[in-house]
């Protein structure tokens, strides 16, 4: 249990120095290709991030699973609020970048943000399938910087960047919540409509 969740602490950190990059870059194409180091060390170490791990439960749903993707979510939080709090203190001026950044995100409906968390999941699967299947790397250089570009959540970033603007409110939490859920709808997107393809042939 303790491996697992120290799992997610160490891909939370990396997401968090992914979106403290992002944050420090004045030009957010530089930014979001940049960011796409988190993901990439990530992978290439086998870290548990919740949205790297959603997609491949309709693969795998047994107990030890669903154990390593609740674990590693709960590190993934542990990690990414920890760093958040430390960017802010040592590096005021990318806390005010993430206050701005997190207020214009508290304006979008809900229904808003579950769409931007789902295509978020869908790209976060389709680069980790990538690098599991083809062990190519192309899929996370192009999936990261097209999701943020395109203005999709990715729910454990978007736990550093609140952490990092300190906004703890219940309509923060709500967010978040529901950028979990789209980028789980997402992140299972594609692996069920193969399946049901499968079943068909």
């Amino acid at each position: 249990m303790l491996n697992k969740i120290l799992s997610g602490i160490s891909a939370g950190i990396l997401i968090s120095i992914g979106g403290s990059v992002f944050l420090a870059c004045d030009n957010k194409y530089v930014g979001a290709v940049m960011f796409s180091v988190a993901l990439l060390c990530i992978c290439l170490k086998g870290y548990s991030l919740y949205t790297g791990k959603i997609g491949f439960i309709p693969e795998k749903h047994d107990k030890e699973a669903f154990s390593v993707l609740l674990l590693g979510l709960l590190g993934n939080l542990i990690g990414t609020v920890a760093c958040g709090y430390a960017i802010r203190y040592a590096l005021p001026a990318l806390s005010e970048t993430a206050e701005k950044i997190c207020s214009l995100k508290l304006e979008q409906t809900l229904p808003q943000t579950l769409i931007r968390g789902l295509f978020c999941g869908v790209l976060m699967y389709l680069a980790v399938s990538i690098f599991r299947d083809r062990q190519k790397v192309i899929g996370i250089l192009f999936c990261i910087p097209v999701f943020i570009l395109a203005g999709f959540e990715h729910s454990v970033a978007d736990m550093f960047y609140f952490a990092a603007s300190e906004i703890v409110s219940l309509k923060a939490f709500v967010f978040i919540m529901m950028v979990v859920l789209g980028n789980t709808i997402g992140g299972m997107l594609l692996p069920v409509l193969m399946k049901a393809e499968k079943k068909e042939n």
